[in-house]
């Protein structure tokens, strides 16, 4: 694994280089976090042949020192746009997970020849619930999850910071009330939306209306697993992403 800082974003590259023809797979990380929870699912599709590049969103983690405020979702969403076409020389399949879910929806509806597939695991915020739902509903899933992801995370979120972290969190509740289910309707590429089964942040429900906003979407969920399911059970969402990038190429 390589490990460098472009386009002012710390970034993990595994498998072939961006620039070898692979196919690229860009993973998007969620609130306060870094690319780090996303090492056991890169591994998995690097080892399939794919080019993945998981990057530290700015003002997060090793980028915290990229930007002087946290952006927000839509300013994030172009700052990894501006990234990915530094760096990637090819549309690319997008994969996120729970907050960067906005930020992917919100990179395809304004940079769509940037990405030609695009999967959604455990899409939030949900749009139109409280802040206080929401952090009780980020807890009750930290009951769910493998020690060993409290433990990464827990060092990301020092790392980012708890100002940095409340200010994301401030973003990503007013995107998701404002602006959320906009981006998803915009979102014109083949779309799987992954839900863990046991997820106590990204309702069935939700997850449904997401699959229905999107052009083409359709909805999956992995047994057995919360809100992290790409880390909890990393070989059958690696299983899942090839399927569907098998089905729709």
């Amino acid at each position: 694994m390589e490990q460098h800082t472009h386009a002012d974003l710390f970034t993990r590259i595994l498998g072939p280089p961006p620039c070898a023809g692979a196919p690229a797979v860009v993973l998007v990380h969620g609130l306060g976090l870094s690319g780090r929870y996303f090492r056991p699912l890169a591994r998995r599709l690097a080892a399939s042949g794919a080019t993945v590049l998981v990057p530290d969103l700015p003002g997060n983690a090793r980028s915290r020192t990229t930007v002087r405020r946290m952006p927000d979702v839509v300013q994030t969403a172009d700052a990894l746009a501006d990234w990915h076409r530094r760096l990637v020389p090819r549309p690319s399949m997008l994969v996120a997970n729970s907050v960067g879910c906005q930020v992917a929806a919100a990179l395809v509806a304004r940079h769509a020849n940037l990405i030609h597939r695009l999967v959604l695991l455990g899409p939030a915020l949900t749009p139109g619930a409280s802040a206080w739902r929401q952090s009780g509903q980020l807890l009750a899933d930290a009951l769910r999850e493998p020690p060993s992801l409290l433990k990464v995370a827990a060092a990301d979120y020092l790392s980012t910071g708890p100002l940095r972290f409340a200010a994301s969190f401030r973003h990503a509740v007013q995107d998701a009330d404002e602006a959320f289910e906009g981006h998803l309707a915009r979102v014109g590429v083949p779309t799987l939306v992954v839900r863990g089964a046991n997820d106590t942040i990204a309702s069935e429900a939700w997850t449904r209306r997401v699959a229905r906003l999107v052009t083409d979407g359709r909805t999956t969920e992995v047994p057995d697993a919360a809100h992290a399911a790409h880390y909890s059970a990393p070989d059958a969402v690696a299983r899942l992403i090839q399927t569907f990038a098998e089905e729709t190429s």
